[in-house]
């Protein structure tokens, strides 16, 4: 499982949690899939996995949908939040709807959705890697994603400081537990942060 911009860089699913076996786990804005499939066929976690592009979703069921305890579903992070009825042990988002949302509404919904103590990983581009700086406020910067068959999608991405995080995670109930800089072992500047967060 891989949290940042480069693989083998950074820890895997042992953040989530030391055993996932038979948990109840949602990742929001999943892509092709392939990190709720291992969580679901090496850990046997019983994954829901989400993403809001019909093409990804249906990159990941040709891959991955035969993996027992995973399911695929194309649909909207906030909508699915809002609607669906399951409470989840653990929600995570690896450079997904996570910072492509509006993070006080977001968290919000997250928390909702989480048991109590329940946890929340997510990773985000880094606020400070270098050309950039955080967003703050409720103000997103504009840009594109690349999908699968070459086309590029607008997005808004909300970059926060990590104090800005924390503040987020603590309005929706949630406490950061662990705040991770993760990127190239070679260069000096990292180009991801990963949160581990716990709901009350």
């Amino acid at each position: 499982m891989e949290w940042g911009t480069y693989p083998a860089v950074g820890p895997g699913a042992e953040v989530l949690g030391r055993s996932l076996r038979g948990r109840r786990v949602l990742e929001l804005g999943c892509g092709q899939g392939q990190n709720a499939a291992h969580l679901a066929d090496r850990h046997r976690a019983q994954v829901t996995a989400i993403d809001l592009i019909d093409l990804q979703i249906q990159h990941a069921r040709d891959r991955y949908g035969e993996v027992p305890g995973l399911t695929l579903l194309a649909c909207d992070a906030m909508r699915f939040l809002q609607h669906t009825a399951t409470v989840f042990d653990i929600i995570y988002s690896v450079f997904g709807a996570v910072g492509l949302a509006d993070p006080w509404t977001l968290l919000a919904a997250i928390a909702r959705r989480l048991r109590p103590h329940g946890l929340l990983g997510f990773s985000v581009p880094h606020p400070g890697r270098p050309g950039t700086r955080p967003t703050g406020g409720s103000q997103p910067r504009h840009g594109t994603i690349r999908l699968p068959d070459g086309s590029r999608r607008p997005v808004a991405r909300w970059e926060l400081s990590v104090a800005d995080w924390r503040r987020a995670l603590a309005q929706a109930d949630m406490r950061a537990v662990t705040v991770r800089e993760l990127g190239h072992p070679g260069r000096d500047h990292p180009t991801a942060l990963l949160v581990i967060a716990r709901r009350s």
